[in-house]
């Protein structure tokens, strides 16, 4: 069993219903948090003794694609990677939204 298992079961049946609910229209950016995690050796550890693994990236892919998510990110706010870009596409998705197959409207500059 990995993490992916469990949390992405808490993802699907909580959180992601809610967000579909309140905001149906809204694009959404899946982000995989706590990035400096990955590799340390202690969290590895202690995962294996709960019979887990760290999520992957293809992993994250994966589920960003089948939710729909107009990106999948990972970052670390320990050590500021990919933070800024965590922002960065959140702001663009929603100024610069992906046209659907009926819209053929360009991006909205402000």
């Amino acid at each position: 069993m990995s993490v992916k298992s469990r949390l992405f079961g808490i993802f699907l049946h909580k959180w992601y219903p809610e967000v579909n609910h309140h905001c149906p229209n809204a694009p959404t950016i899946l982000v995989g948090t706590k990035l400096d995690l990955r590799d340390d050796k202690d969290t590895i550890e202690k995962l294996k003794e709960k019979k887990l693994s760290p999520i992957t990236y293809p992993q994250g892919l994966a589920l960003a694609k089948e939710l729909g998510s107009v990106k999948y990110l990972e970052c670390s706010a320990l050590t500021q990677k990919g933070l800024k870009m965590v922002f960065d596409e959140a702001i663009r998705a929603v100024l610069c939204p992906k046209p659907t197959k009926k819209t053929k409207k360009g991006c909205v500059l402000l």
